[in-house]
């Protein structure tokens, strides 16, 4: 059965959960359905289940789907996410955070932002020869590029593909700095690389940590390393000189904005010096996937969860304005950000990263510049 129809409201939400989620939760994903795709003119949905003698949907298996990418390196005109280009080996990932913005974002790829995006992973094979060619190109001005702006560069895919690493070799051989985001230990794999990468000042690491709760973590970031194997990655990264920090995001408040102190404190310990945060917002088709898994986990206080989520974004869970949008407004993101104030202060990481180093880029046979 094909329909057209756009989920816009709560009823929309409701009519998602009690006709489409009628099957056993799915263990290991954060998602539980796929919702519509709004570039798509036909999406198929279960909305009269009692007539079909017996519904059934196979397992939901990840799947590796290798593309050639045209490009790789992106632009960020986003004034408040802290980067000036991005680059991504992978699109979808298999990590299944539920409250992943970068969702929205496979639906321009003619898939759904829910199961989908977590399970059908799309490879850039080519993306380290994209890299080379965007590099030796003349116009290029060094300023730093980010992995992992929009899914993380460490995912499971990367065990098999190894296309981060070929990025960072390529990058070392340029001399191009390197600002990384992760909440995969698999990170260590490249931990020589990185090391000497971090010797010339051209590589910083944010490692991702959203709570200590581990049956929290099982069911928001369901294909996620431990936090205490994040905490490991953090001690054995600082231990050999790379500039390592924390990122906190999102803080949810009733679910995991209490744990902020604590994790500061943990990530101090283990050798992190700067950090940043952002307060959950739930954009496009992400606040039909969250409200589902929140009501489905947390059915005692999700009409709460939900409702500060709303105070904080004048009454929406979304707010689309810059400077804003990754910060929320009102008291309960107010108390938020004094108590992200309070305790980098006190554990020493509320300092910006260090600056990365530009002035060493040189393409290959070029001698560097002097300055």
């Amino acid at each position: 059965m094909s329909s057209n129809k756009i989920l816009k409201t709560k009823k929309d939400i409701g009519s998602i959960t009690n006709n489409e989620q009628q099957d056993d939760y799915k263990k290991g994903r954060g998602a539980q359905f796929n919702t519509p795709n709004k570039f798509l003119k036909t999406t198929q949905v279960k909305d009269y289940v009692e007539g079909i003698d017996e519904w059934t949907e196979p397992n939901v298996q990840t799947q590796f789907i290798e593309v050639d990418a045209k490009s790789l390196v992106n632009k960020v005109e986003s004034p408040d996410v802290g980067m000036f280009y991005s680059m991504n080996p992978y699109m979808g990932c298999e990590h299944g955070c539920i409250y992943c913005y970068a969702r929205n974002s496979f639906e321009y790829w003619g898939y759904s932002a829910g199961l989908d995006f977590e399970s059908k992973i799309l490879i850039k094979k080519n993306a380290p020869r994209l890299l080379r060619q965007f590099l030796m190109h003349p116009k290029w001005q060094c300023v730093p590029i980010s992995m992992s702006g929009n899914t993380d560069c460490y995912q499971p895919a990367e065990k098999e593909y190894r296309l981060t690493r070929q990025l960072l070799e390529v990058c070392s051989e340029f001399n191009q700095p390197i600002g990384l985001i992760t909440k995969n230990a698999g990170v260590l794999r490249d931990k020589d690389l990185l090391q000497d990468m971090a010797s010339r000042r051209l590589v910083s690491i944010l490692m991702s940590i959203t709570s200590f709760n581990e049956d929290l973590r099982r069911v928001m970031e369901p294909r996620t390393t431990t936090n205490k194997q994040r905490l490991r990655v953090i001690e054995e990264l600082s231990k050999v000189g790379v500039q390592t920090g924390l990122m906190l995001g999102p803080m949810i408040p009733g679910l995991n904005e209490h744990e902020m102190p604590a994790i500061i404190k943990a990530a101090s310990e283990a050798g992190a010096t700067f950090s940043a945060y952002t307060f959950i917002r739930l954009n496009g088709s992400v606040k039909f996937l969250f409200h589902d898994w929140l009501y489905k986990n947390f059915p005692d206080r999700a009409d709460k969860v939900w409702h500060l989520i709303e105070e904080a974004h004048g009454g929406k869970v979304n707010d689309s304005e810059f400077g804003r949008r990754m910060r929320g407004e009102g008291n309960v993101a107010k108390l938020i950000a004094d108590q992200y104030k309070t305790y980098t202060k006190k554990y020493g990481l509320q300092h910006e990263r260090l600056g990365l180093d530009c002035s060493q880029f040189k393409r290959p046979g070029e001698q560097m510049k002097l300055f």
